[in-house]
């Protein structure tokens, strides 16, 4: 096993076809599939399906994958570092919670290398596939937030999956609601005077145990509520109906203009935001900018 077809496997996986590999690699699209085949019958595994359509990665082929993109991640700072140049476009990927903080760190990122070439990516998804890209290094951050209810299992997922986290802010729950909403003017809100309006959460698909919830009233028991999967449709759902959601209590201008309010809900709940990243990955250049730029919105938490 070579470096050099840990980065055909790599390759192949960005661009889900060996064709297309072949050209950004500049080498024949027989010789990458000899390349490929030599390489899975040392390992005895499959790391690919070839289909009429391209290819697609097996299960094998994706645990195989997190290790590759580990190792060529590593060769690249390191040729970065000693070699003094820069023969990959920068790279940067991150996974997240829905957080607008999340993507104001990551913008203000892109504004600075604009002038540059790079392949950025920013996913908000659900909980657990935060987790899962963290891990095969499909993102080399994720960011999402534990509490006293659901620490003990996303720790024990975080061990297993050969990752470790770091607490970036404590924040303290607010709703999110309109401001023509009946509670938009009070000091503090509590559980009971939710109860008559619908709750808006984020879709957790097959992982949508209170322990994978992005709001932490999931435990509570609510006569109306509405699954979603964006924030679009979250904050245009607010600003049309009576219903609310749970938030980091972020300045409300900093996360959506006007419209919507966020007003204190009273917990007892110390909320964590933290920052997951590969045990054995050193944290690129890029990644400390970006975590740089999160720290820098911590006084904006209350």
């Amino acid at each position: 096993m070579t470096l050099q077809q840990l980065k055909y496997v790599v390759t192949v996986a960005e661009k889900n076809s060996i064709n297309e590999a072949a050209k950004s690699l500049f080498i024949s699209q027989p010789s990458l599939s000899n390349a490929l085949k030599d390489l899975e019958k040392e390992l005895g595994i499959t790391i690919f399906k070839r289909t009429n359509k391209g290819v697609a990665i097996t299960s094998s082929g994706e645990e195989f994958l997190g290790y590759a993109r580990q190792l060529v991640e590593q060769c690249r700072l390191v040729e970065s570092k000693y070699l003094g140049e820069e023969p990959y476009k920068k790279k940067f990927s991150v996974t997240t919670q829905h957080y607008s903080f999340a993507v104001d760190a990551f913008a203000t990122l892109v504004k600075k290398y604009g002038m540059d070439e790079y392949a950025f990516s920013i996913k908000e998804t659900k909980t657990y596939e935060i987790i899962e890209d963290v891990k095969n290094l499909k993102s080399e951050i994720g960011i999402l937030y534990m509490n006293s209810f659901n620490e003990t299992v996303i720790k024990k997922i975080i061990r297993e999956s050969n990752l470790e986290y770091r607490e970036l802010f404590t924040v303290t729950p607010h709703i999110l609601c309109s401001v023509n909403h009946p509670l938009a003017k009070k000091k503090m809100v509590k559980m009971a005077m939710l109860q008559e309006y619908p709750y808006l959460c984020f879709e957790q698909g097959d992982y949508n145990s209170f322990h994978f919830s992005e709001e932490i009233v999931s435990t509570y028991e609510q006569k109306r509520s509405i699954r979603i999967s964006d924030r679009a449709t979250l904050f245009e759902l607010l600003r049309s109906i009576q219903g609310f959601t749970i938030c980091t209590g972020m300045t409300i201008d900093q996360v959506t203009g006007s419209g919507l309010v966020t007003v204190p809900f009273e917990s007892s709940e110390e909320v964590k935001i933290v920052m997951l990243q590969h045990q054995n990955m050193i944290m690129s250049p890029l990644a400390k900018e970006f975590t740089e730029e999160l720290l820098k919105f911590k006084n904006d938490f209350v």
